[in-house]
């Protein structure tokens, strides 16, 4: 049986989701299995943890994207360990690469290794970003200083958020109509008032 695995990080990307959903479909997926949930939460994907539980020997795993399945070369090779265990193959099909062959095995650990790559370079350009700018604004006067960090954007909406639960919203209604993901909503609710 081939199976879908479509995820995004928040719920603000519906149509990333909705997109993965048809290509997946449309890749001939015969049941596709769909979150919204880091990629760095492993432990947070359910709808993942439900797709790995019923594969048999045979089946395939079709992702959109390596990204969809693993954010780092750890992940994706505890992700491979476990469908090889199970004796069913991941197919990724922006990269036609199919585990099934050795060749795919191998093609898929060279492109998670440039996809890891990248990431942690784009993540050391930002860091450098960062600290330049933080470093322009030392010179300045406390009150011209413009670098202020990442602008906090769910712990600014708490008592959006309290006052739509108050109103009977779900935690999933307060998260779509405020634009956070559904995990600082739960962290919101959790911190006392």
């Amino acid at each position: 049986m081939i199976y879908g695995y479509a995820r995004t990080s928040t719920f603000d990307q519906q149509y990333g989701l909705d997109d993965q959903i048809a290509q997946l479909t449309k890749a001939g997926c015969e049941h596709v299995f769909s979150e919204q949930v880091s990629a760095t939460d492993m432990e947070g994907r359910t709808e993942w943890r439900k797709m790995i539980q019923i594969l048999k020997a045979g089946d395939v795993v079709s992702i959109t994207k390596i990204d969809r399945a693993a954010r780092n070369i750890a992940d994706m090779v505890r992700i491979t360990e476990t469908l090889d265990s199970i004796g069913a193959a991941i197919r990724i099909l922006d990269m036609h690469i199919d585990t099934h062959t050795p060749t795919g095995k191998l093609m898929l650990n060279i492109f998670a290794s440039v996809a890891q790559f990248e990431r942690d370079q784009m993540l050391v350009r930002q860091r450098i970003g960062i600290e330049a700018a933080k470093a322009k604004d030392r010179t300045l006067p406390l009150e011209q200083r413009t670098y202020r960090g990442a602008k906090p954007t769910a712990r600014a909406k708490a008592a959006e958020v309290h006052a739509l639960l108050a109103a009977g919203r779900t935690k999933e209604q307060i998260a779509r109509a405020l634009n956070i993901g559904i995990a600082s909503v739960y962290r919101i609710l959790k911190t006392p008032v």
